[in-house]
């Protein structure tokens, strides 16, 4: 801490200027049981990015029926793949992981100039306490990474909102500068073919399905640009493979209600190919930086069960890229190109 040059004695001490680095995910519930799994469903389900519906009708809905059973149904799922070691779904401690590993890479670099922390849009640690945290330990601008590679309102946007609705709650706002997506990056494209090499070697698959979370059609046909920006990437990736086309398939997964979400469903398009005779396909997720119940439950499980009854046999998830020291890396190059002129080099 210390006083401004020339302030008088009493002016109130300040702590030395630095700059912030924060990511953030989507979210994780504190634990599966019930009144954990309803405070985040809640939040979550809640967000107006997320259910557009009107609140009037929507939140009866929500209050009633599906937060007094969906949490029993939720919570079996995340049971199935907790870190009882750690008390903590996996994609909290991928987060974890990621942060520390960037904090090192960040610290290497730049010192004691930075400071590198993390934040989830929905459950904790929430963007307004981390926020308020490094706020608080002298960071005057703030570098915003968003951990989804495909922007989308009810991810990338939704997260800047929260951002900026905790900016609103500070006297003295920071600087700040939110990340633009990543989708097309070559050190990102490069990272996940090399993570579909990883997997499946020298094999080129009858199909890689990349499968990315689903939204509803109406998004796409009301300006929201994925949808496009999914088909870009898994483009890129085929390409970045050397593949021909037709191999990979896009699709995208976790259908929420009745309205048409983007299509093909991946639950029914795996069942699809091994109806066809594709009875050994390999599946990544893209859109996700982190396993988590979408990556680690849906697709290795109930994805997977789909696929296996209508015939198939072999089926092949490819992790994300996690924590693998070529994700810290884009991220890292992210985070190099948004610093710029923020930090002595």
């Amino acid at each position: 801490m210390m006083r401004p040059t020339h302030a008088p004695a009493d002016h109130p001490a300040i702590k030395p200027a630095k700059t912030g680095i924060l990511i953030a995910n989507l979210g994780t519930p504190d634990g599966y049981d019930y009144w954990s799994m309803r405070r985040y469903l809640n939040e979550f389900l809640s967000d107006r990015r997320v259910i557009d519906i009107a609140r009037w009708k929507w939140q009866p809905l929500l209050q009633g029926i599906i937060l007094t059973t969906r949490p029993f149904s939720s919570g079996k799922n995340y049971k199935l793949i907790w870190n009882n070691e750690a008390n903590e779904s996996p994609l909290m401690t991928i987060t974890k992981s990621q942060t520390q590993m960037l904090a090192e890479r960040a610290h290497q670099e730049w010192g004691d100039q930075v400071m590198v922390d993390f934040c989830m849009r929905y459950g904790n640690p929430s963007t307004h306490d981390v926020l308020d945290r490094m706020v608080k330990a002298g960071c005057r601008r703030i570098v915003f990474l968003p951990l989804y590679p495909q922007y989308a309102g009810p991810t990338s946007a939704t997260a800047n909102d929260q951002l900026f609705r905790a900016l609103m709650e500070q006297t003295w706002q920071p600087s700040v500068r939110t990340v633009d997506p990543y989708v097309d990056r070559p050190d990102y494209i490069k990272a996940l073919a090399d993570s579909v090499r990883r997997a499946l070697g020298d094999t080129v698959p009858a199909k890689l399905v990349a499968s990315y979370h689903g939204m509803p059609k109406r998004y796409l046909m009301q300006g929201d640009p994925y949808h496009c920006q999914c088909q870009k990437t898994s483009r890129l990736l085929r390409e970045e493979l050397g593949w021909p086309e037709g191999i990979i398939d896009t699709t995208f997964q976790s259908v929420f209600g009745r309205e048409e979400w983007l299509r093909p469903y991946t639950v029914e398009h795996v069942a699809e190919l091994a109806r066809q005779g594709h009875t050994d396909i390999a599946v990544i997720s893209p859109a996700f930086s982190s396993d988590c119940i979408e990556t680690l439950e849906e697709i290795n499980g109930e994805i997977k069960e789909a696929f296996e009854e209508a015939g198939g046999h072999g089926f092949t998830y490819i992790p994300c890229l996690n924590d693998d020291p070529a994700h810290i890396e884009v991220m890292m190059n992210i985070v190099r190109e948004n610093i710029a002129g923020w930090v002595r080099d």
